[in-house]
């Protein structure tokens, strides 16, 4: 309790000083998972038991040297397919060049309205996974730190209740910005019991009567698309279980949205 008290001041202020921004420019053409995404993982210092009721482990023997990055990731895609532009028939440039370039994708905020007079151009690569490929190091250096996973702004919503009311608006919301061609990064969360504590990009959506099945780019899983799907019954999310979570109902909100988010 002294948690959230401390965290809804926290959350209180930075409201008191932010204008959310709750609209941003859509791009001119869809996400591609196959050319928009990273192609490595957050690595992911966790193992799950087969039983689900029982607590996640250390696997020390993985020796993970890339993890809790699953923010920067997903942010850093929506970074480079908001405000850059790659383009293969260009010759490629130095390291010092592509560092250059790197920052400045990264300099801009995903909150941002406006678009760029002129995107950010890549050259010599057909996309970031292919850049990524070649330039995995460089990438991994710039992007950020484990600690942004850790400070990400929105953090401070997941110590507060989340109604069905506000996870059926949710799903609503990503549902729209991905018609608009604006990929929303989420924050996936159970609290006070911490299963999962996870951002993924969410990028397609399939909808039926009774459900959504989003498509997402999940960083801890990079070769291939994941998803998220939301029951309109029940007005909640599941995440289907894999090697770090063990499968169930999440929480659900959109992250890098706005000053406060």
């Amino acid at each position: 309790m002294t948690i959230r008290i401390l965290l809804a001041c926290v959350a209180l202020c930075i409201a008191g000083h932010a204008v959310a921004k709750n609209t941003q420019a859509a791009s001119s053409r869809a996400f591609s998972f196959k050319k928009d995404t990273f192609p490595f993982d957050n690595e992911t210092v966790w193992k799950y038991q087969s039983d689900p009721d029982k607590d996640a482990v250390a696997d020390p023997d993985e020796g993970p040297t890339y993890t809790l990055h699953c923010f920067v990731l997903s942010r850093s895609a929506r970074q480079f397919f908001q405000f850059a532009r790659f383009d293969a028939a260009l010759p490629r440039v130095s390291d010092d060049r592509y560092r250059d370039l790197i920052r400045e994708v990264i300099a801009h905020d995903p909150s941002e309205t406006e678009p760029l007079p002129a995107k950010i151009v890549i050259p010599g690569y057909a996309g970031l996974r292919s850049f990524g490929t070649m330039k995995e190091a460089m990438l991994k250096a710039e992007l950020g730190s484990a600690a942004e996973s850790f400070l990400q702004r929105g953090n401070w919503r997941m110590v507060f209740p989340f109604s069905h009311d506000h996870q059926e608006d949710t799903a609503n919301s990503l549902l729209a910005k991905i018609r608009q061609q604006r990929p929303p990064v989420v924050h996936l969360v159970t609290f006070p019991k911490i299963t999962i504590n996870h951002a993924v990009l969410l990028f397609g959506a399939v909808e039926t009567p009774g459900s959504i099945v989003f498509q997402i780019y999940d960083p801890n899983r990079s070769a291939v698309p994941a998803r998220l799907s939301y029951d309109r019954a029940k007005r909640s999310f599941t995440f289907p279980r894999n090697k770090y979570f063990p499968g169930g109902e999440v929480d659900v909100y959109e992250v890098y949205k706005s000053a406060v988010y």
